[in-house]
């Protein structure tokens, strides 16, 4: 009885950390669309790029959030059906989060237009004289909340439904199926701002290239966010002096080392291969080592996203 308790309380306590990640990601894109992109005309994509085609048709008299919140629903009722339930109560937090937290930091929640963050002196800066700089920090938000979001089995729904489906299906990364799907919106969109000549200073292409380039930054910091940033190193080690570099290895970095035996193919010699893993810190301790032992030893070196085990950081 005590177990199933302990077992409960766990999984709650798992739960809520889930919940919080989730708003914390959620908040973080509405801070890169609702303050850095809505108002420089540059796309995201997915549902919010279609709220803010609205929003330009409109002249903005659909607030951003809440017409999200509402596009949303049909997807969502679709997610439900294939994801499941538990997807489907994240996704609906998700989504419900990031479309109140666009329209408060923007000021159109009745009661709280004080915010209206958008308008802060920074943002009129970046936007009138750092364009490029401003796209970038609103491209970084907007994939670092989103990968957040993702990372913790949630979705602000949109094009995060689709891509989570599709990496359900079809194993593709959640990062590339969000950038196919959003390019046809972010052209959709450019359509609109074209037509409505809201492109300003800039021509609408010019704000579609900006789109496309934001889609790209974002998309890649979704899948480094989920895969993990590069933080250590697999190194194949091929030396007539493995055993002296395996002690090393194991004594100087503290760190395990597997030997596997191997044929060399061009001189048909029995022997064996070094296998060990570093911090990304450590590697160039360790090349070093191993090139003032063994000058002629042959080492490959390989990126690794994720480690389990003794000595490497618990991972999320």
């Amino acid at each position: 009885m005590s177990n199933n308790i302990f077992t409960s309380l766990k999984i709650n306590r798992k739960s809520i950390r889930d919940y919080f990640f989730i708003a914390f990601g959620a908040a973080v894109m509405a801070i890169g669309v609702g303050v850095f992109l809505v108002d420089a005309r540059v796309v995201p994509g997915g549902v919010s790029g279609l709220s803010m085609a609205l929003y330009y048709l409109t002249n903005g008299s659909l607030p951003i959030g809440i017409t999200i919140w509402f596009l949303n629903i049909p997807l969502f009722i679709w997610g439900v059906k294939e994801l499941g339930a538990q997807f489907g109560a994240r996704t609906f937090f998700g989504f419900t989060v990031n479309s109140i937290c666009i329209d408060l930091f923007r000021g159109e929640l009745p009661g709280l237009n004080f915010f209206q963050l958008q308008n802060s002196e920074t943002i009129i800066e970046l936007r009138q004289n750092d364009f490029l700089f401003l796209i970038l920090l609103g491209a970084a938000l907007l994939g670092i909340g989103l990968g957040i979001v993702f990372k913790f089995r949630g979705s602000t729904a949109g094009s995060d439904i689709i891509a989570a489906i599709m990496q359900k299906r079809f194993t593709v990364k959640p990062g590339m199926a969000i950038m196919i799907v959003d390019f046809f919106v972010i052209c959709i969109a450019g359509l609109v701002i074209e037509l409505k000549d809201l492109a300003g200073e800039r021509s609408a292409m010019t704000l579609t290239l900006y789109a496309l380039f934001l889609l790209f930054v974002s998309g890649r910091l979704v899948d480094a966010i989920i895969d993990g940033f590069d933080y250590a190193r697999v190194a194949y080690i091929i030396s007539d002096k493995n055993e002296e570099i395996a002690e090393i290895i194991m004594n100087d970095f503290s760190r395990g080392a597997t030997a596997i035996k191997a044929r060399g193919l061009y001189k048909n010699v029995e022997r064996e291969i070094l296998v060990t893993v570093v911090a990304l810190r450590e590697l160039g301790k360790l090349t070093s080592t191993i090139k003032q032992i063994d000058p002629h030893a042959f080492v490959t070196v390989n990126n690794v996203h994720e480690v389990l085990g003794e000595g490497f950081r618990k991972r999320i």
